[in-house]
């Protein structure tokens, strides 16, 4: 799906809610694209190979998304969760630490750059909107994608950050495989 599209239709989702509108977590992969959070710094993008660039509205820096890997939206009324952003970024770095942890990959949140770390390099990436108490956006996970685009861009704002992605550890499931794996990690984690 194109990432504009779902980006729009994750904002209307988010705006039409009510108090007993059910959480939903939306998985699918995104033509490519490079993503730059509210305080993205333009300099982060190294160069551009030809790739659109869309300012978002999730916190963050700078991003690439292609097929190959794992978008999970995550529409969900925190205020009824009752879960503060910490607490959120934690659960879902649990959900894909948790993930690996079955195909027995040791990996790693990392409190002072959100997001999922295999030996120091970088397979699931974080980004989230709150308003009105219920955020939209969520992570990307690699899989088995052109790691490419990356090159030229500082991921999430870190230059020389490494990245990594599933079928370079030995994991040899299929995309639609882990996305289903990941949704019951999520749900486990956001019942804890």
């Amino acid at each position: 799906m194109d990432y504009l599209s779902s980006w729009q239709a994750m904002k209307a989702f988010t705006a039409s809610r009510t108090q007993n509108t059910p959480d939903e977590i939306w998985l699918l992969q995104h033509w490519p694209v490079y993503t730059q959070g509210v305080a993205g710094k333009p300099e982060h993008l190294l160069y551009n190979p030809g790739i659109p660039v869309v300012r978002t509205d999730r916190g963050g820096q700078i991003t690439y998304h292609g097929p190959g890997q794992i978008i999970a939206y995550l529409l969900l009324d925190m205020r009824r969760l009752k879960l503060g952003v910490r607490d959120l970024v934690r659960k879902m770095e649990g959900a894909v630490v948790d993930l690996l942890d079955e195909y027995r990959v040791d990996a790693c949140g990392n409190e002072d750059a959100p997001g999922v770390y295999v030996g120091g390099a970088k397979i699931a990436a974080l980004g989230l909107k709150i308003k009105n108490g219920c955020c939209y956006h969520g992570l990307a996970l690699n899989v088995s994608m052109d790691l490419t685009p990356f090159m030229a861009i500082n991921p999430c704002g870190y230059a020389g950050l490494r990245v990594t992605q599933t079928s370079d550890l030995g994991i040899t499931d299929r995309l639609e495989t882990l996305q289903g794996k990941l949704a019951e990690k999520l749900k486990a984690r956001l019942k804890q």
